[in-house]
């Protein structure tokens, strides 16, 4: 018996969120607890819209190095829906990298893993079949700034 083929990805968005500055909650169990702001940004492809203020980046920084990212906003689309988008997922990489992200370094893409999983919630009729839909994006952070480029799994 052969394997299953993967899914097909689609390209689904690209997210620019704005970020504040890292606030960290002290050293705990699990490593550093953290949280980013989420202070705005956009959204380009097939959702169109802007980050509205107010979401959070919950992050563990763990003891092996991996960062653990947990971050709940909400799309404003440029039809007025709100779609909330749970994202959770794993950045990581080399120290001298790492420590050149946290300085706000540019650092390319490949010298660092950073792949989250997303879901979406709309009750918005015209985006409901979001509701149905699991997504995987690649990120990259700059200073300020947190890209993804969203692809919705088949």
């Amino acid at each position: 018996m052969s394997a299953p083929s993967p899914p097909p990805l689609h390209l689904l968005a690209h997210i620019a969120c704005e970020v504040g500055a890292v606030v960290s909650l002290g050293n705990a169990a699990a490593g550093e607890r953290r949280c980013v702001p989420l202070t705005g940004g956009t959204v380009h492809g097939e959702i169109e819209g802007r980050i509205v203020e107010g979401g959070i980046d919950w992050q563990w920084q763990r003891g092996d190095g991996v960062l653990d990212i947990a971050a709940h906003y909400v799309i404003e689309t440029q039809d007025g829906a709100l779609i909330e988008v749970q994202s959770t997922g794993l950045r990581h990489g080399p120290p001298a990298v790492m420590a050149a992200l946290a300085r706000g370094d540019v650092v390319p893409t490949h010298a660092y893993y950073f792949r989250t999983a997303i879901r979406f919630t709309t009750g918005h009729a015209d985006w409901q079949h979001l509701n149905r839909v699991l997504a995987l994006a690649v990120g990259r952070r700059e200073a300020q700034t947190v890209h993804l480029d969203v692809w919705r799994v088949g």
